[in-house]
């Protein structure tokens, strides 16, 4: 295949396919082969469209859920102008100060917990244990993609009580004499008229239905498939030290919260 072929086929599988025309939901190899032969008339093998997928910097990823009314022009706007709408909200109590620039999101943790792969020997279904009780906590969690650090509680309910003692920690965190936008969607306790933030803290919503613009969801994803997944917990207090082991285990590896964080459009200058 020449480089005008292999680019339509990179935008072909990035598009992904549309049942009413093509009859999958997702690709296989089996279906590109299929594709390939009807636009290109080249014939290669199934294993041959493996190796050019992985060429073209393609490998399998788990897809995450997205809202039926998500706007997509509204978060490449908000993406876009991020720097002017802290600009322009920021009080005049922090002029003159330095920015930081948080995230902030819950997960609920419990007895009814995740999947997730595993190595196992092909054509075998691996077994994992998986509770079916409904005991839980809320893993409040904020990370500084900048700094690579992080202010985390574990609470038994998600309100506006709670959200308060989260931001308390929060602007315990922040370096001294500096001053935070805190990013966060518009959950009821989020946009409370109870919350109390800190002086150093100030709030800045995520447009309705964007959850992908919040890095603390990959957080939520690397702590449950390396973390959290393929456990049971017997009782509250063992899924209170489950989450809080998984947080502390992230926030000694600094590297790896900007890895997994880090937003070129969020950094505000």
């Amino acid at each position: 295949m020449n480089a005008e072929q292999l680019a339509e086929l990179a935008r072909l599988v990035e598009e992904g396919p549309s049942v009413e025309v093509h009859g999958v939901v997702r690709w296989r190899c089996v279906d590109l082969q299929a594709q390939i032969k009807a636009r290109f008339d080249v014939d290669l093998s199934e294993r041959q469209v493996g190796r050019i997928l992985g060429q073209l910097r393609f490998t399998r990823l788990s897809v995450r859920p997205r809202h039926p009314q998500t706007d997509e022009a509204a978060q490449q706007a908000f993406k876009k102008n991020f720097t002017a709408i802290v600009k322009e909200a920021l009080p005049a109590t922090a002029n003159g100060k330095p920015i930081e620039v948080w995230f902030q999101d819950e997960a609920r943790i419990g007895q009814k917990g995740t999947l997730t792969r595993t190595w196992a020997r092909i054509g075998s279904r691996p077994r994992a244990p998986r509770d079916t009780r409904y005991e839980w906590a809320y893993l409040f969690g904020a990370v500084c993609p900048e700094r690579a650090v992080g202010a985390a509680l574990v609470m038994p309910y998600a309100d506006s009580e709670a959200m308060n003692h989260h931001l308390q920690a929060i602007g315990r965190a922040v370096t001294p004499g500096a001053h935070v936008v805190l990013v966060l969607d518009g959950a009821g306790w989020h946009v409370s008229r109870t919350l109390e933030p800190p002086d150093n803290i100030m709030l800045v919503c995520l447009p309705p239905y964007a959850p992908e613009l919040n890095p603390v969801e990959n957080v939520w994803e690397y702590l449950r498939k390396n973390n959290l997944a393929l456990r049971v917990y017997d009782t509250y207090d063992a899924i209170v030290e489950a989450c809080c082991k998984a947080w502390t285990d992230l926030i000694e590896a600094p590297n790896r919260i900007t890895s997994i964080t880090r937003r070129q459009w969020a950094i505000v200058s």
